[in-house]
């Protein structure tokens, strides 16, 4: 890299820092500020722990709870993991923060944008002491794409997995600390993020200064793992849902310690300690018997635990039941912390301290509680007052829903032998995501089953865009019907109206700031770079079985298309194959095109499997065969098309010869064929990777002119 280059990136990080710095404001509290200690469980319901009428007993929970302020109505940030845990650092709608969905660091580029102010930031600039313990989820680099570190969203210290604990909560080893790998440790994941909390507490805290530890259990999330005597208190040591509890219950006990380390301290008084859950539980008896669960913007899916314990600030031994939710955390904690929020910022969410500090007069909520989750049914929701609106959208995206339907059915089969009974259509979509099966058969499957599922980011345009419209919405009343069973909207027209045009205005702002993401984003801190791009290990592209690497093959790969003639078929019965493959995945709008291979080379490839008589048609394919386009074995072998240089002059002069002269293409067809052609050219592995990556769906709903 040139001198003049460093000087100029120098330059765009100083820009980036300094815009950030000028956002966050500084403006130190009088005396020593409060501690914050702010613990989040994963995938845990809104009736599990005992305070809230749950089956678990959770003694520090409910004692923090008793003592604290205990929200009756409290809400995530989202219904599903990375979006949460966005709208919880920064109380803004995940969408203004850059994350769509769940994040797979090995497959999507999207990340917490380093542009949003976190708590943590906020926190830092006012001179606390900041950590990061546990799951974090919301993109790192550990598996080779270059993203931010945790650090460099404002924490000073962190100990953390990029997202579940693995193989189980029992004896993890993927955790990182501080930018290096740690290795397999002892020990459940609840006990270890705790014990990393106390040893911080002990060796690194500076008695001056006020401290935030923002600690995400991965309790209860799945794979479970609890010790026996725990677990034995609950059911069967191999009930699910005993083990379940168990994970609650060994966190609790976890929360118990740390709780007694800062009483030693003597700083549990004047501690901030905020507790709740990043969504609803996956298993949906233990949401409450609201409506839904995990995944969904339904009450069971939305619906979480809300205590806020400060002793020194706040009375305690309240119920509070105004509803509020994860998106306020970071406007109240300024408020209770007594800094100002940042500057320039939309935030979402709305300053709680009023109401824990009993002046309810002067709470305000600029505007209701309201999500908005791409690829969940329904696709938006809005809180306000007692009512709740939902709305659905139009259209799903492309998935490849037969291969899908395919990979349930052989789990299906695995799932029920193991419970020993039929699984509703609902119990079977949650245990292929969450059963506690490990075999290989099972762990291949489960693999296949998310990544055909997993959110892509060529659909990003299409969310911009309105994903087709929502086109259906229902009221509910959720004073007196908390479970979502009675739709009111034909009974109140004027509160429907009312909430839906709130809604769809929030929703189209909220859509205009999220940025783009992969081969649609044209800023360089969001889309990829040959620096930042993982191997094809990394990243679970299988190498395929000839070593070329041409853009034909990435667009094989991407759509697989089947390369080698099964035993006793002709060319003909496998361009028949070929061609049946590709109308279905037209028809779904699933059609993926890697750079290089535009709309007019996809034709080609058509034309060229096309052995009918109609005066535009060709049959290519008959002798020049995939994989090599070339049959070697005839005699004379036919010449490989690949890596040849051609013009439309030398394709207009091979077609006047044999054995082409039968062949009828007009000039638009001979466009579209050295279109093709010029994809047939192997480029370097580097390059071939970004091809898969970066790949589009093609929209072939209408005329394919």
């Amino acid at each position: 890299m040139s001198t003049d280059s460093i000087c100029s990136r120098l330059a765009q990080i100083v820009i980036v820092l300094l815009t950030t710095l000028s956002l966050i404001p500084q403006s130190p509290v009088v005396g020593k500020a409060p501690n914050v200690v702010l613990l989040l469980a994963d995938d845990l319901g809104s009736k599990d722990i005992g305070c809230y009428g749950g089956p678990v007993k959770t003694p520090a929970l409910d004692k923090l709870a008793a003592n604290g302020v205990r929200f009756t109505d409290f809400y995530s940030g989202a219904p599903v993991c990375s979006t949460a845990r966005a709208t919880l650092l920064t109380g803004r709608h995940h969408l203004r923060t850059g994350i769509y969905t769940v994040i797979q660091d090995h497959m999507h580029h999207m990340h917490l944008l380093k542009s949003e102010v976190t708590i943590a930031e906020i926190l830092q600039a006012n001179g606390y002491d900041t950590v990061h313990l546990g799951k974090w989820h919301v993109g790192t680099p550990f598996r080779g794409w270059k993203k931010p570190w945790i650090d460099e969203h404002g924490f000073d210290y962190w100990f953390a997995t990029d997202l579940n604990a693995a193989p189980s909560h029992r004896n993890p080893k993927n955790f990182w600390r501080n930018r290096e790998r740690v290795g397999e440790l002892e020990g459940y994941a609840c006990q270890l993020v705790v014990d990393e909390a106390i040893q911080w507490l002990d060796e690194k805290r500076i008695p001056e200064k006020p401290f935030f530890l923002n600690i995400w259990f991965h309790e209860p999330h799945a794979p479970l793992a609890a010790p026996d005597e725990i677990v034995s208190q609950y059911g069967e040591l191999t009930d699910p849902a005993a083990i379940y509890s168990g994970t609650i219950d060994n966190t609790d006990r976890a929360i118990a310690r740390l709780v007694k380390k800062l009483e030693q301290l003597g700083t549990l008084d004047d501690t901030i300690i905020i507790y709740t859950s990043d969504h609803g539980s996956y298993r949906q008896e233990r949401n409450g018997n609201l409506r839904a669960g995990k995944g969904s913007l339904l009450e069971g899916g939305i619906r979480t635990p809300g205590i806020i314990f400060w002793p020194n600030g706040i009375e305690g031994g309240r119920i509070e039941k105004t509803p509020a939710g994860a998106v306020d955390v970071l406007p109240t904690l300024c408020g209770l912390v007594g800094v100002e929020q940042p500057k320039n910022v939309r935030l979402d969410g709305a300053d709680l301290s009023p109401l824990l500090k009993t002046d309810s007069n002067r709470f305000h909520r600029q505007q209701p509680l309201t999500w908005h989750s791409p690829t969940s049914q329904p696709v938006l929701a809005i809180r306000d007052g007692n009512y709740s609106l939902v709305g659905w959208r139009n259209k799903e995206y492309p998935k490849d829903n037969a291969a899908i339907e395919d990979v349930m059915n052989q789990m299906k089969l695995i799932l029920e032998k193991h419970h020993g009974r039929q699984l509703t259509r609902n119990e079977l979509w949650h245990k292929c995501y969450n059963s506690p099966l490990s075999t290989p058969d099972w762990n291949k499957l489960r693999g296949k089953f998310v990544t055909l599922n997993t959110f892509q980011e060529a659909w990003i345009p299409m969310i911009k865009a309105g994903s087709g419209g929502i086109t259906r919405f229902e009221l509910y009343d959720l004073s007196v019907d908390p479970g979502q069973t009675k739709n009111i909207a034909k009974q109140f027209p004027d509160v429907t109206k009312h909430m839906q045009q709130a809604a769809l205005a929030i929703h189209a702002d909220v859509l205009t700031e999220a940025p783009l993401w992969g081969p649609q984003a044209n800023s360089e801190n969001r889309s990829p770079t040959a620096e930042n791009l993982p191997t094809e290990k990394q990243m679970q592209i299988h190498r395929l079985k000839t070593k070329r690497r041409s853009r034909f093959d990435a667009f094989a790969y991407l759509n697989r298309i089947p390369l080698e003639r099964e035993s006793d078929e002709t060319p003909d019965d496998l361009s028949g194959r070929i061609l049946g493959r590709l109308a279905n995945q037209e028809g779904r709008v699933l059609v993926k095109l890697p750079p290089g291979v535009n709309r007019t080379a996809y034709q080609g490839f058509k034309i060229a499997l096309d052995s009918g008589p109609a005066l535009h048609a060709g049959n290519c394919f008959s002798c020049h065969q995939l994989p090599n386009f070339s049959l070697t074995t005839s005699t004379p072998p036919t010449p490989s098309l690949r890596n040849a240089s051609f013009s439309m002059k030398q394709l207009r002069q091979a077609m006047m010869t044999e054995p082409h002269r039968n062949i009828q293409l007009d000039e638009g067809d001979l466009n579209r064929v050295l279109a093709l052609l010029q994809t047939l050219n192997d480029v370097p592995d580097a390059e071939f990777r970004n091809l898969i990556l970066n790949a589009t769906v093609l929209d072939t709903s209408g005329d394919l002119e």
